[in-house]
């Protein structure tokens, strides 16, 4: 299996509203994604997040899923559609477990 983990630091101007609609956007991955076995979404509150204020945890089913899963039309409209109008930087790490 291999986790994905991707942190996003949302602009200063980005809403409430605007936050958590790309937080559901991105939990529905889950269910429009194969390979996807398991995922979360929250609001970072650790005092150290350096802006980093949204935390997506993705758990694939092996390698070629998560190859099969970034250029898949639904992760991409996510990004187009509710990632990149409010995100100023994103981090991403990917590991086996």
């Amino acid at each position: 299996m291999v986790e994905h983990i991707v942190l996003f630091k949302t602009r200063a101007d980005a809403t409430s509203e605007q936050r958590e609609a790309m937080r559901q956007a991105l939990l529905s991955l889950q269910d429009r994604v194969p390979g996807i076995v398991h995922a979360t979404c929250g609001y970072n509150f650790s005092e150290r997040n350096q802006g980093y204020d949204v935390g997506f945890v993705v758990r694939f089913a092996d390698r070629a899923a998560l190859d099969a899963y970034l250029p898949h039309p639904a992760h991409q409209e996510v990004v187009e559609r509710y990632v990149r109008p409010i995100s100023e930087g994103v981090l991403v790490v990917d590991y086996e477990i």
